[in-house]
């Protein structure tokens, strides 16, 4: 745990760094961005699973006071979850949680006034507040699987509402005077557990880890 502090400590200091740092240029910019998500959770015991399809959404703010360097906030609305495989059994099962999600981010970027390549890496928070199930089976009273396949999460609910861990990932941004059109891809490695993981409990870790991939605009309201 002291070990997960730290590093999380770390990359706060990386975001604010740029805040320090002496006036180079500065650009203030605000939008709005999308995509989809492939999640899955990491579970021990692991059960088997496939990556799960979602969507994510939300708004951006992006502030640049030396070249090359500035922070991101988001705040955004993402489905994330698991989708169990069956292995040729002809069952489905996968759940859907909903977070709530503030990442804040260094922002590493090269090119020019028209192009650019970027990474964005930095703590990110979630806020958990919905689960749906969707199974062509009773979890509550799941059937004789031909092959082993673990069934004790049926039992759980998410105990933990708040989720945290590390984000990062890079992209390209098309600049057009005041407006950017950016493209990214992105990766997410949760450190916190959404079921309890007491002695007594079956699973031992059990956080979200997910890919997603997107499109956001911005607008630079100072340039």
């Amino acid at each position: 745990m002291k070990r997960i502090h730290g590093i999380i400590a770390i990359l706060c200091c990386l975001c604010f760094v740029t805040a320090e740092a002496q006036t180079k240029m500065k650009e203030i910019s605000v939008g709005a961005g999308g995509g989809i998500t492939l999640s899955k959770a990491r579970l021990k015991p692991t059960v088997k699973q496939g990556f799960k399809m979602g969507a994510t959404m939300g708004a951006r703010f992006r502030y640049i006071e030396e070249k090359f360097f500035g922070f991101q906030i988001e705040l955004n609305y993402a489905q994330l979850g698991w989708k169990e495989n069956f292995e040729g059994e002809p069952y489905s099962y996968s759940r859907s949680l909903h977070y709530i999600q503030l990442p804040f981010m260094t922002h590493i970027f090269f090119g020019n006034d028209r192009f650019r390549g970027f990474f964005n890496l930095g703590p990110q928070v979630g806020f958990f507040f919905a689960e749906k199930e969707n199974a062509n089976f009773d979890p509550a009273n799941p059937p004789a699987f031909e092959n082993y396949h673990i069934t004790n999460q049926y039992a759980l609910n998410v105990a933990n509402k708040i989720d945290y861990g590390i984000c990062g990932g890079g992209g390209i941004e098309l600049r057009m005077g005041k407006h950017s059109i950016l493209a990214e891809g992105r990766y997410y490695f949760g450190l916190g557990d959404f079921f309890k993981n007491r002695k007594k409990d079956y699973f031992t870790a059990s956080s979200n880890q997910y890919i997603s991939v997107g499109l956001s605009y911005l607008f630079h309201l100072k340039k």
